[in-house]
């Protein structure tokens, strides 16, 4: 076994630990964390086994194994982007909604005190 083998299941163990720990904490989702196990465990396997990602070269009909890898994670990455785009303008809607409220409870409670005072 190579040292960057030895190095990659590493870090895939410690993220594997991670995610259940994260779990565990009520900090991610269980949807979330079958997704990253599933990332996870793919980076796994394919470290332990390498000779599965030319066979899954040859049945993609990309080149070599390490180019399935680099297309997958890249459009694994376009997929993240997107949740992340989709998340932020969801958010970005919902804290101009607050404001929103916030401005206009504060108006009526000036006005309500102003009434009061005269």
């Amino acid at each position: 076994m190579e040292f960057i083998q030895i190095i990659a299941i590493v870090l895939a163990v410690f993220a594997l630990s991670r995610i259940i720990l994260q779990v565990k904490n009520s900090n991610m989702t269980f949807d979330a964390a079958l997704f990253w196990v599933f990332i996870w465990i793919s980076i796994l396997t394919s470290v332990i086994f390498p000779s599965m990602l030319g066979k899954l070269a040859i049945l993609t009909g990309v080149g070599r194994g390490v180019d399935v890898i680099i297309y997958l994670s890249i459009m694994m990455l376009f997929y993240l982007l997107y949740r992340t785009y989709v998340k932020m303008e969801n958010m970005e809607r919902e804290i101009t909604k607050l404001v929103r409220e916030i401005a206009i409870n504060e108006r009526e409670e000036n006005k309500t005190v102003n009434k009061v005072k005269k």
